[in-house]
């Protein structure tokens, strides 16, 4: 699989969004609204994330309809390894493929509230994204073995092609290192080993500095990391945004947003704020090099647009007369 490349009519980068599952009848109303918007921009896909243990399978499937049944953007499922057997796993992924899916994002997947981490049975059969990949690749050849094609000038002869319709498989890449990482090199081997499992795009966790995109694809280069990395950019608008995004993440407090957040006293004064810091980190990484720009939008439209308008991906509005 290919980066995603700009259109070459207008040069402009490539991008896409995540979204995850509505929790109610509202939130589900409205979620559609937002992927109208977000898919008129022309993104290359659109990911939807996946509760642990299944959590949100029925609400995440439905939200993949929706894409791939209202827009023409390509919809990408999130896959983990958390509580599956191998025959769970592969019912879910076939699942997925006959509703039309055919880009994935594999992920291990974090252990249940209160689990121990260190003790990985809540994992289930699957026990790394690399294994999560490689089922994918499994249950798509299992599910298509081949494909019959006429054979022109014999009426009723059919020839056989093994060729498959692709997959697109994500998997995530963590910048700063994943928090049960033992060291860089573990990364950027565990990166390799999704690879050479069968993935063909990552997507990384999200990051507050350029230097940090930039410099851990110049160690995955030079290890032999082939595949397209998307760097992952999420605005932060509010103090409270941020502290559940460290706290979730293991990120590093950015001292710099961080302060400027806690001293603006009004709401859009800090949505601006964590708009303007997302534009600078995405012009950071498209100017060294990066092949697009992949948005976590918290199920809202107009910050994340507001980013990628910043950045150049998007055409400026025309002034009104």
């Amino acid at each position: 699989m290919t980066a995603p490349t700009p259109n070459a009519c207008d040069a402009r980068p490539a991008f896409s969004f995540e979204v995850y599952p509505p929790k109610s009848v509202a939130a589900a109303s409205a979620l559609t609204r937002t992927i109208d918007h977000l898919a008129a921009a022309g993104p290359e896909f659109i990911s939807v994330t996946y509760g642990a243990n299944g959590s949100s399978r029925n609400s995440s499937l439905d939200v993949l309809r929706y894409i791939k049944d209202h827009t023409s953007v390509d919809a990408m499922a999130h896959l983990t390894c958390v509580g599956s057997s191998h025959t769970e796993a592969s019912r879910l992924i076939r699942e997925f493929l006959d509703a039309g899916i055919r880009s994935f994002l594999a992920i291990r997947g974090d252990a249940p509230q209160g689990a121990d981490e260190g003790d990985t049975t809540f994992l289930g059969d699957l026990h790394s994204a690399g294994e999560l990949v490689q089922l994918i690749h499994r249950v798509q050849i299992e599910r298509v073995p081949y494909i019959e094609t006429v054979i022109p000038g014999l009426p009723g002869a059919r020839g056989v092609k093994t060729e498959r319709s692709k997959v697109r498989i994500g998997v995530a890449a963590f910048p700063n290192g994943h928090p049960n990482s033992r060291s860089v090199t573990q990364d950027i081997d565990t990166l390799l080993a999704k690879q050479a499992a069968g993935a063909n795009l990552a997507i990384t966790q999200l990051f507050f500095h350029a230097d940090d995109y930039l410099s851990f694809i110049q160690r995955a280069r030079s290890a032999g990391v082939l595949l397209p990395i998307l760097p992952g950019i999420m605005p932060v608008t509010s103090p409270n945004r941020l502290r559940r995004i460290l706290q979730l993440s293991g990120e590093k407090l950015p001292a710099e947003l961080s302060i400027q957040l806690e001293v603006e006293p009004t709401d859009e004064g800090q949505r601006q704020i964590g708009i303007d810091y997302a534009v600078r980190l995405g012009q950071d990484v498209l100017a060294g090099g990066a092949p697009g720009l992949h948005l976590y939008a918290f199920n809202q439209h107009d910050t994340v647009l507001k980013v990628l308008e910043g950045c150049g991906a998007l055409p400026v509005p025309a002034a009104m007369p």
